[in-house]
């Protein structure tokens, strides 16, 4: 307790804040992470599932397992962890939130300054000649891919009209090229959208502190991050279970769930602010 009490008192006086995600954000809300002991990865085989080689060879297998995790996604709510970020950010007026999560869940809870990464699972693109959709224009594509229907879709009846039912000719077919289209997440291989991975960089340059919650910091780019930060004289705080290869760099480490630890700090900011 003391620690954060600290922590709170520094952010008091700062005005620069910048919050990278990660999966263990993600995790609280019941949605598997793809590392660690219920990692997706540990039943799938990623170049199967996440590469364009793999959808290029098999578009019905990837859109299915896709669809798959946007029920899952769809079916999870977002936890303490996602309001209080959404609250922080009206704290300060130089913040924004980096999340390498696809699932919504932050601009369910209200966040707004923010760039996702990674992409985001219920938007679409395509990998032919580059045309994005939003959800909305993905719903009109592919109504299968809409939120609020997977949600209401019973496990039994998902299994019929998707993981059974589905054929190759119900899939998205990009309006431009006639080729199809895939979920608008980042896959293995493929390089980050630019203009939010350059947001990204110019935050962690310019920040006065930075969150890095529930992230493994293996990935790269974003896992560079936080260390961008550090350099440029930021104070470091890490919010995880487990120690990562930034811990020993961090100004302030916490191994406790984000659910528990930022509300804690933000009730404390509220008071003073």
């Amino acid at each position: 307790m003391k620690d954060i009490e600290k922590l709170s008192e520094i952010l008091k006086s700062f005005q620069s804040v910048a919050v990278l995600t990660g999966a263990g954000v993600s995790a609280e809300s019941g949605i598997p992470t793809f590392r660690g002991k219920d990692g997706l990865w540990n039943k799938y085989d990623p170049t199967e599932l996440a590469t364009f080689e793999a959808f290029e060879e098999d578009p019905l297998r990837v859109w299915k397992w896709h669809l798959w995790r946007m029920r899952l996604i769809a079916n999870a709510k977002p936890n303490h962890a996602h309001y209080a970020i959404s609250e922080m950010e009206r704290l300060f007026p130089d913040f924004l939130l980096i999340t390498q999560n696809v699932d919504s869940l932050h601009k369910i809870a209200g966040s707004k300054k923010l760039v996702e990464l990674h992409g985001n699972i219920f938007e679409g693109k395509c990998r032919y000649c580059g045309k994005r959709y939003n959800e909305k224009e993905l719903f009109n594509l592919f109504p299968l891919a809409d939120r609020k229907f997977l949600k209401g879709l019973r496990e039994e009846d998902f299994r019929k009209r998707i993981l059974e039912g589905l054929e190759a000719k119900d899939l998205p077919k990009c309006s431009i090229c006639g080729n199809f289209v895939g979920p608008g997440v980042v896959w293995f291989g493929e390089n980050l959208p630019e203009d939010a991975l350059q947001k990204a960089f110019q935050a962690a340059e310019k920040s006065k502190i930075f969150f890095s919650i529930g992230t493994s910091a293996l990935v790269q780019p974003a896992a560079s991050l936080p260390l961008i930060a550090k350099k440029k004289g930021a104070v470091l705080v890490e919010i995880n279970i487990d120690k990562t290869l930034i811990s020993s760099y961090c100004n302030f480490v916490f191994r406790d769930s984000a659910s528990k630890v930022l509300p804690s700090i933000l009730s404390i900011l509220k008071e003073h602010k």
